[in-house]
């Protein structure tokens, strides 16, 4: 029978907290394995080279996804099964990659193993381990240990705080290096095209913006009437009004004319400039559609102005549109 819901929450909590103790206790002493192993993962970089992941048994899916976070940065890297590397695997390395391997004692035969061959192709290799102490520390050219001297398993055997921990130092060797690259958005957005996060990193405002028929602009010569009518056809709230230039000068909402009615009720024959917003906020035309999306939510504005570098309006982004575009 199980115990009350307390008491598995209790449960639960106490496995968190446990898991950050660990990454927290890392964090504390980490020192200048660290520091060497973005040294030479740059080295091998920019040298052409890739990284290797390597480990068994709970660090398999722990490698296989720092070198799919670090290849969604733009540094190839690979997993290395140490098993079949003995039969035939060997052949994904090349001189000049750094290897990580994976153990938290330090003691893993399979991963042992494969030490020898590696650096005999030419390989660096870096421990990341829970044992400083352990033979494969002793044998590797760089030592990254991480620390978790407990598990939150209640039997102390199934690896949790010690994999959480390795997991949480290799993200930490991928977003710094990333960060002292200087990878852009842009950058990013290049190795993910698809889903729902290509669409929010590639997206551009030109692609989603309102124009023809359905964008209103005028010179902002003209009257209240015509820029009502102009909303209208083209079933908007907002005109963009342009000086003699072409240039944005202002903006005119629905909301602007109901307020305008209220005060002048020849409102209609009067210049829609004595009732335009001047100075309103704007987007580029060329700007990611994620980026539109948190202005809308800084700025709390119903709509934006797409206009190109000579500031002329290009089209409406109503921000109605957005969530209907799934822009996350």
């Amino acid at each position: 029978m199980l115990p009350d819901d307390a008491t598995l929450l209790a449960k639960a909590r106490n496995c968190l907290e446990m898991e950050a103790d660990a990454i927290r206790d890392s964090a504390e002493h980490l020192g200048e394995g660290f520091t060497h192993s973005i040294h030479a993962i740059a080295n091998a970089i920019t040298g052409g080279k890739k990284l290797v992941f390597s480990g068994i048994g709970k660090n398999v899916p722990i490698c296989q996804k720092l070198a799919g976070t670090f290849n969604s940065t733009g540094v190839p890297s690979i997993f290395l099964d140490p098993v079949q590397a003995l039969h035939g695997d060997l052949g994904l390395c090349q001189e000049g990659d750094l290897a990580f391997l994976f153990s938290n004692a330090g003691e893993s035969e399979d991963v042992l193993r494969i030490m020898t061959p590696l650096r005999r192709m030419g390989l660096s290799l870096v421990a990341i381990t829970g044992k400083p102490e352990s033979t494969l520390a002793r044998e590797a050219d760089i030592v990254l240990p991480y620390r978790a001297d407990k598990e939150a398993c209640p039997l102390g055997l199934a690896p949790t705080c010690s994999t959480t921990a390795a997991l949480a130092i290799g993200d930490a060797l991928a977003m710094v290096y990333l960060d002292v690259r200087g990878l852009t958005r842009n950058d990013f957005a290049r190795y993910h095209p698809a889903g729902s996060l290509g669409k929010a990193l590639l997206l551009r405002v030109s692609e989603i913006m309102r124009t023809g028929e359905n964008f209103a602009s005028a010179p902002d010569t003209v009257n209240v009437r015509e820029a009502v009518l102009a909303i209208s056809n083209a079933r908007c709230g907002t005109i963009a009004l342009t000086d003699a230039e072409g240039k944005l000068s202002g903006v005119f909402s629905d909301g602007d004319f109901r307020r305008a009615s209220i005060k002048d009720e020849y409102v209609l024959q009067r210049p829609v400039s004595g009732f335009m917003t001047r100075n309103p906020r704007t987007i580029s035309a060329d700007a990611l559609a994620v980026d539109a999306l948190r202005m809308f939510e800084k700025v709390k504005v119903n709509a934006l102005i797409a206009v190109d570098k000579n500031g002329r309006p290009k089209g409406l982004l109503d921000g109605q549109d957005l969530p209907r575009l799934r822009i996350v």
